[in-house]
């Protein structure tokens, strides 16, 4: 019976979501940082698969439609940055130098990290889009000849832990100007991390998902060359 229903096109797709909603209802009920819905529905479909003893390429028959709506819903996150439009105006030339310097940060962190750990190659191109959304960040990978799954865990790590940890490590460094957030939670953690600020307010959201896009244009121009420096 599990056989027939884990060959079903559907199966995927219903287990993920059914992880997800879990996800959700347990954070909503203890209200802790660390139950994020995505890391929840993560480990729950990772134990589905290894308690039911199903293999993941019958699982991904279903689970891989979902990749396709990770384009359209991070284009959705322009709504919030076209309410903010005049802020954006305002305070253009500080957001983009703040986008740029998380950007940057990011790169040269991925490469003293890669060298001290005497990483290759091949894993370092890997990990260099570990900040931007999958859609990009899949991209990126396959250009430098980096490990596409590797990369997805990645940026899955590198959201989740930016979610988790965010607000509380810019309460740390009392960081509290609206913009300033948005921007750390987007260009260091992507769409998951945007959904935090989207949680701290109209400004955080919409300054964050403009990061999204700026963050990912740097970094597919300032990637290629960052590849050749190991």
């Amino acid at each position: 019976m599990i056989e027939v229903i884990s060959n079903s096109s559907y199966f995927g797709v219903a287990i993920s979501l059914m992880a997800f909603i879990i996800g959700i209802q347990l954070k909503k009920k203890f209200k802790w940082s660390i139950l994020n819905p995505l890391l929840v529905s993560i480990v729950l479909v990772i134990l589905s698969l290894v308690i039911f003893d199903i293999d993941y390429d019958s699982y991904n028959q279903g689970g891989k439609y979902i990749s396709y709506f990770l384009t359209p819903a991070t284009v959705c996150l322009a709504i919030p940055l076209y309410q903010q439009l005049d802020l954006l105006k305002k305070n253009f030339k500080a957001i983009m130098i703040g986008i740029l310097t998380g950007v940057i940060t990011s790169l040269v962190s991925i490469l003293a990290l890669s060298i001290l750990f005497k990483l290759g190659h091949e894993i370092y191109v890997t990990l260099l889009p570990k900040s931007l959304t999958t859609a990009i960040g899949i991209a990126v990978s396959e250009e430098l000849g980096g490990l596409k799954t590797i990369t997805v865990a990645s940026i899955v790590m590198s959201g989740i832990s930016g979610n988790v940890i965010g607000e509380g490590v810019c309460k740390l460094f009392k960081i509290k100007n609206p913009i300033s957030v948005g921007l750390a939670l987007g260009t260091a953690s992507h769409a998951i991390g945007t959904t935090k600020a989207l949680e701290l307010g109209e400004v955080q959201g919409a300054m964050s998902s403009l990061s999204i896009a700026i963050s990912g244009l740097l970094t597919v121009v300032l990637a290629p060359i960052f590849a050749n420096f190991l």
